[in-house]
């Protein structure tokens, strides 16, 4: 396999990604000179199943129990164990961590929205999308019993704030919030 010998290009932004170094090495991104600032991400996703085992994980009465609540667990677990899980992410010192699940009755549904929040160098996007994806695994692991047709979709980080980058939201919209400094991101 050859590596790239330049950074390959971000797509949405035409900056070169920031994991790869010069010689388009794979290395942890120097985050030293960075302010602190208070950084928060809003991620969501959902998981689609059969209308009896929605009633199962809504009624509180899976086999393996309170499906919901070992699944916020989960999420929580993972928020703090990303850097543990994706090689590059650094560790962070989480300052809240926020999970909420909604039954959808209508789509056969469970969704999640995972609010993660610090004071650091850098962002928790990588920490809300992580318990995202772990809080639905847990989901489909307690449930699978009875459906194992399950869908885990619709993964995609909502909305980021602090940093050089500013207020970010899915819709395309991007403000800076007057707080941040230029020097952060």
């Amino acid at each position: 396999m050859t590596l790239p010998t330049n950074p390959p290009p971000d797509a949405a932004a035409g900056a070169p990604l920031t994991h790869f170094d010069r010689q388009g090495q794979a290395h942890m991104v120097d985050v030293a000179a960075k302010a602190e600032t208070h950084r928060s991400a809003r991620a969501v996703g959902s998981i689609r199943m059969l209308p009896a085992t929605l009633a199962l994980v809504a009624g509180g009465t899976a086999k393996k129990g309170d499906v919901l609540g070992i699944a916020r667990i989960a999420a929580i677990q993972a928020a703090k164990r990303t850097a543990e899980l994706i090689p590059l992410c650094h560790p962070l010192p989480l300052t809240h961590v926020a999970v909420d699940f909604q039954i959808d009755a209508a789509a056969s549904a469970v969704h999640i929205s995972v609010q993660a929040e610090t004071v650091g160098k850098t962002g928790v996007e990588m920490e809300a999308l992580t318990a995202v994806q772990v809080g639905l695994l847990t989901v489909y692991d307690m449930c699978k019993a009875v459906d194992r047709g399950m869908t885990i979709t619709d993964v995609r980080l909502l909305e980021k704030q602090g940093g050089k980058s500013g207020h970010w939201v899915a819709d395309g919209r991007h403000c800076q919030d007057p707080t941040d400094s230029p020097a952060d991101s």
